[in-house]
């Protein structure tokens, strides 16, 4: 008769949502890693499938799902979930990327830059609206991640999209930094929102922290680093030692 596991245990083949705090300068695969490591070498369980369910960049912290076992069926309808985010930008410079991964390579006089002009340039970036993704994004074009060929160098053309932006406020002025809170439809760049913001204000921008807070009604509260998990889970493994799939 086949052994059965204990059902703490079982939920990671049967399917578990996991809502991962995503730490700073981890790509979504390292904590992907991470989990199936350990899913794999404490909990014996060679074949189990595991994924996330929409990328968050190095230097963004914050929600990511990640679906174990027949969970992972799901993760294109969380993926089309609509996402918020908090975050911070900097007006009076710009780079490559649109974040604070490539140096700096123009600046802008803020002088003249007023709380009063930012709001109301907010309005152009509400509703259906079309961005082009940052030349260092994991976009494919002709089967080439657009910053594999960034990185090279190489010319490559990157096409707008429709995207949907449901709020872009503005929770803290502290010029020439801003802090803020967006929700939007999958697909949306922040940096892109950013990096265009600087542009309809004759000036220049560039992300420097993001956070994603929610996507759909996942949220972080309950969320756990990925070592966190790691931690659980070889706890649990030694609490069913005998329960473990072979």
């Amino acid at each position: 008769m086949e052994e059965q596991l204990h059902p703490t245990i079982a939920e990671y083949q049967t399917g578990k949502v996991l809502l991962v705090d995503k730490p700073l300068e981890w790509t979504s695969f390292d904590a992907v890693n991470c989990i199936r490591a350990v899913l794999r070498h404490k909990l014996n369980f060679k074949k189990i499938k595991v994924g996330h369910a929409g990328t968050l960049d190095p230097l963004a912290t914050g929600l990511l799902i990640i679906c174990s076992g027949k969970a992972t069926k799901q993760i294109d309808s969380y993926q089309a979930k609509e996402k918020e985010y908090t975050g911070t930008l900097l007006f009076g410079a710009s780079t490559p990327s649109y974040d604070a991964e490539t140096e700096i390579d123009a600046t802008y006089d803020v002088s003249e830059l007023k709380e009063e002009k930012i709001l109301e340039k907010l309005k152009l970036f509400t509703g259906e609206i079309e961005q082009t993704p940052p030349l260092f994004s994991a976009v494919k074009v002709n089967g080439v991640k657009a910053c594999d060929a960034a990185r090279k160098r190489q010319e490559i053309k990157m096409r707008p999209r429709q995207v949907t932006v449901f709020t872009f406020e503005i929770t803290k002025f502290r010029l020439p930094e801003v802090d803020f809170r967006i929700v939007c439809s999958k697909g949306t760049y922040i940096r892109s929102l950013v990096h265009d913001l600087g542009k309809a204000l004759d000036n220049g921008a560039y992300l420097t922290a993001l956070r994603r807070t929610r996507i759909g009604q996942f949220t972080l509260e309950g969320s756990k680093t990925p070592q966190e998990w790691r931690e659980l889970i070889v706890q649990q493994s030694i609490a069913f030692p005998q329960e473990q799939s072979q």
